[in-house]
């Protein structure tokens, strides 16, 4: 992760895009390549969307629009000093309690909706 995130750093640096790289933008990017990815998914039926049924274009697209929210979300947590090996398996964690298994197993009702 630290090698991935040096990379980002340098990439910004040689192009001078520090300067345009505030958690603000950064964030708007990455929801401009979240769009992208969404866009490849959309008139996809469940079947067509699966590993064994996607075809090789949209898998390829995918993989390019995967990396890019993956980068940036990587940028962002280098611009606030998150370290998200660190803040991901604590989401993990928090997520094991909100979803205990026996609740959860199965079901996708979301843990402030169980009792509706």
């Amino acid at each position: 992760m630290d090698d991935l995130i040096n990379k980002l750093r340098a990439f910004s640096k040689e192009r001078d895009w520090d300067q345009f790289h505030s958690p603000k933008n950064l964030v708007m990017a990455l929801t401009s390549e979240v769009g992208e990815l969404s866009d490849i998914f959309q008139w996809l039926s469940e079947e067509e969307s699966k590993i064994e049924n996607i075809d090789q274009k949209n898998l390829d697209k995918a993989k390019e629009e995967i990396a890019d929210v993956f980068l940036y979300v990587l940028r962002i947590a280098d611009k606030l000093n998150i370290n998200l090996e660190k803040e991901a398996v604590e989401k993990i964690r928090v997520n094991a309690e909100k979803y205990p298994i026996k609740l959860s197993k199965g079901n996708s009702v979301k843990y402030n909706r169980r009792n509706e």
